[in-house]
């Protein structure tokens, strides 16, 4: 992958750029990164740009051979090393290398749900074992097939147990000659302390609004309109940006049902709770979490209404027409708890919980939240 694909994050690229340059490669990096900011993508590129025969000033050339193995993920000094679902079949990444390339190659900005649905994991979670510790201590051992380094990018590096972090200290502490690791991770505080200590962190930022709709408009030809909504819902997350553009009948579903959902809610209909849960159980863990997100977004929209009007708010269409009716419940009251209430469903539904009874828990807190009365109404 080119420096040029990734998006944003210029002040990265330029130091690793500057690190290859000036001979100054830390042999362990832990790209530390927003969800969907590039962390993945810009251990790639770098990954790349050591490889590279013939490197520019600020991008691999594209063309050499290196390059266009790294291109199809098959240089043979570049390993990788990610979380799999264990099974009789499946115990190291190796085994699902195939589909490793082509998630990857398919959408860069990889996330775990993505991984998860490619895996086909259902309710399993992926790990990284202390058998792929083996492996990697293993794929170091060998010598070089053609380039200086050997690298081994492990994403999602949190996912090892401690039996796995463990076998890798050594050679975090004692690698080979000319061996480069690339951790990548989400969650750089559920790494055991002494493998973040080890390792040079490169901290990769939420992508701004502006630039996540700059590159959204180029890569899928929207409108400036369109690119700012969905960089706005995506909060930073061009992975989440890019399902959203897929998914715009979704999103025009999303409206009708949270719709449906707030109305049961305002009434105290089981009925219709029951409907609702019915129809949210059978999506996907992604499309739950979607649906939450876009959730707290109306709900964000509906105190900025009551703040200014429409002046503030950044709806449209559907949206904004249904608004002005449902945002006189939505107030400096609630709308903090409304908030965190759907925020902490999320994590529990992150979790692999139970979708059906965590949404039912979620429904009789909203209808109780929605009826504190509105102080605006009260002086009024």
């Amino acid at each position: 992958m080119l420096f040029q694909h990734v998006i944003g994050q210029q002040d990265i690229k330029q130091r690793l750029i500057q690190t290859v340059a000036g001979n100054r490669i830390s042999h362990a990096q832990l790209f530390f990164g927003y969800p969907g900011a590039g962390a993945l993508p810009l251990a790639l590129a770098y990954a790349q740009y050591v490889h590279c025969t013939n490197r520019q000033p600020d991008d691999s050339c594209g063309e050499c051979p290196s390059c266009k193995k790294h291109e199809k993920m098959v240089h043979p000094d570049a390993h990788f090393a990610y979380p799999v679902v264990l099974s009789k079949d499946v115990r190291v990444s190796t085994h699902v290398i195939p589909k490793w390339r082509e998630a990857v190659l398919n959408e860069p900005y990889l996330t775990l749900d993505n991984w998860l649905d490619v895996l086909d994991a259902e309710s399993k979670q992926p790990i990284i074992a202390a058998e792929e510790s083996g492996e990697i201590l293993r794929k170091l051992s060998l010598t070089t097939f053609e380039a200086e380094y050997k690298i081994m990018i492990i994403w999602l590096a949190e996912r090892m147990n401690v039996q796995a972090a463990n076998k890798l200290l050594k050679i975090l502490e004692e690698p080979p000659d000319k061996t480069l690791f690339l951790l990548v991770t989400e969650q750089e505080d559920h790494l055991l302390r002494t493998i973040v200590s080890r390792t040079q962190l490169v901290r990769v930022h939420r992508l701004p609004d502006a630039e996540l709709a700059a590159a959204v408009q180029q890569k899928f030809e929207l409108s400036a309109a369109d690119a700012e909504k969905i960089a706005f819902q995506s909060d930073g997350n061009f992975a989440s940006a890019r399902k959203l553009i897929q998914e715009q009948e979704q999103a025009a579903q999303n409206l009708t049902l949270f719709q449906s959902w707030m109305r049961s809610c305002l009434k105290y209909d089981v009925a219709k709770w029951m409907e609702f849960l019915e129809v949210f159980s059978k999506g996907s863990r992604e499309e739950q979490k979607q649906f939450l997100t876009y959730a707290l977004e109306l709900i964000r929209e509906c105190l900025m209404w009551g703040y200014a009007g429409e002046q503030l708010v950044r709806v449209a269409g559907e949206e904004k027409a249904w608004l002005p009716k449902f945002a006189p419940f939505v107030h400096v009251n609630n709308g903090q708890q409304l908030m965190e209430q759907i925020n902490q469903a999320m994590k529990h539904i992150d979790r692999n919980g139970s979708s059906k009874i965590i949404m039912l828990d979620l429904s009789f807190k909203i209808n109780e939240l929605l009826h504190i009365p509105n102080p605006a109404k009260l002086k009024a």
